[in-house]
């Protein structure tokens, strides 16, 4: 009788691994077709769909993955970029898909703690210059 649950204990945990890698390679090779589309966008020039890209590929966490890291720094350097191109709106809308995409992740641990910290710190005088070029 043991044996027969040890077995069946023994199987169930062999599932529930084999279950959790095929997920998490799922949700990778997701993270990595997004960020992909993001590239292919930027270098198009077609910056919404770029940040649409690098947001998806942040949505799409996986713990150690380095396109999570270029997701966020392709984010940042659109921002700056429209920034310096005195586009406050469409920088804020970079940074907002930078910091909301770190948000969404939250869960057991939270990643991009400090992304999102930089992007507070540039919307908030960008919201305000955009308040003050409306008056």
């Amino acid at each position: 009788m043991w044996d027969k649950i040890k077995t069946i204990g023994i199987n169930v945990l062999i599932m529930l691994v084999i279950g959790l890698f095929l997920f998490w390679g799922e949700t990778y090779l997701r993270q990595v077709w997004q960020y992909n589309n993001g590239e292919k966008a930027l270098a198009a020039g077609n910056y919404t769909m770029a940040i649409a890209g690098y947001e998806s590929s942040i949505h799409m966490y996986t713990p150690f993955s380095s396109y999570v890291e270029k997701s966020a720094n392709r984010l940042w350097v659109i921002g700056e970029l429209f920034e310096k191109q005195g586009q406050p709106e469409r920088a804020i809308i970079a940074y907002r898909a930078l910091r909301s995409s770190f948000y969404s992740t939250h869960g057991l641990v939270n990643p991009g703690m400090d992304w999102i910290k930089r992007c507070d710190e540039k919307i908030e005088p960008l919201v305000k210059l955009i308040a003050l070029q409306n008056r």
